[in-house]
């Protein structure tokens, strides 16, 4: 059942809800708990984190359908932990404070910069880890995924920057207050036209991939990267198109005292 390509795709669409969901839990609760709460969850997720650096290492040397599905969700793991260090306020940046609104330009830029540089260059060491783990392997597939996480990471940060029509704030959690002042609604921009048109390509390429594939373990690898690349372009699309897109989490969630202040963007 697991060598369909359909199941594999199923299985990364349930995964990306998932993890998503789990991350916005955790932080939401940890939200209601105060400011110890935030770092008390990144300190007991550390041995999800390991196991995916494990089960990426693992998984790396052979190529099998169990280990294509091991590689995906060992990323899935790294990737987890990251942003969830991202969201609990742990590792973000050295500037935490408002943007003021009469900066503009490069000056505006640079700002935006200091409130995300600490934890841009950890994923750039993810990347770093995940490209040196992969690298004259087998088992590849590990590396697309997190490349696909990546780029639509840093499109969609450009994207909130550089600004769109729709914002969704809903799950920004309290420590992450600060980074609202950086979005800017309005027009698409050159950078929405760039992210998008990548995502496409990289989502045609895969699925290229995938009906020319001629083993099961190729099949099943490149229908998770459809998949992920195809909800990675329609997040982006999500960032035009008045969608209710809150809604596939918001249920899940605990309510938040009614001073909170929080909301947040779609992604993983």
């Amino acid at each position: 059942m697991f060598t369909s390509p359909w199941i594999a795709a199923l299985l990364a669409l349930f995964s990306w809800w998932f993890f998503t969901g789990i991350i916005l839990l955790v932080v939401r609760s940890a939200d209601r708990k105060g400011d110890t709460a935030h770092s008390a969850s990144v300190v007991f997720t550390v041995p999800l984190f390991a196991l995916g650096i494990a089960g990426l290492v693992v998984s790396s040397g052979t190529l099998s359908v169990t280990n294509v599905y091991v590689a995906f969700f060992s990323v899935l793991l790294i990737w987890g932990w990251i942003e969830l260090t991202f969201l609990s306020g742990i590792i973000v940046g050295p500037e935490r404070r408002t943007c003021p609104n009469e900066l503009r330009g490069w000056a505006r830029f640079v700002r935006a910069w200091h409130t995300l540089s600490y934890h841009e260059v950890l994923l750039l060491c993810g990347l770093l880890v995940v490209t040196v783990t992969t690298t004259n392997a087998a088992n590849s597939f590990g590396f697309w995924t997190y490349l696909i996480l990546f780029a639509a990471r840093i499109s969609a940060k450009l994207n909130l920057f550089f600004g769109v029509p729709r914002i969704n704030t809903e799950f920004v959690p309290e420590p992450l207050e600060h980074l609202k002042s950086y979005f800017r609604h309005g027009n698409i921009t050159i950078a929405f036209v760039l992210g998008v048109t990548f995502l496409s390509f990289s989502t045609a390429c895969f699925a290229e991939r995938l009906f020319t594939a001629e083993t099961a373990q190729m099949r099943v690898g490149f229908a998770l990267l459809l998949a992920l690349s195809a909800l990675a372009t329609i997040e982006h699309w999500l960032m035009v198109i008045p969608l209710p897109d809150a809604k596939l989490w918001r249920w899940m969630l605990p309510a938040l005292p009614t001073t909170s202040k929080t909301g947040r963007s779609h992604e993983l």
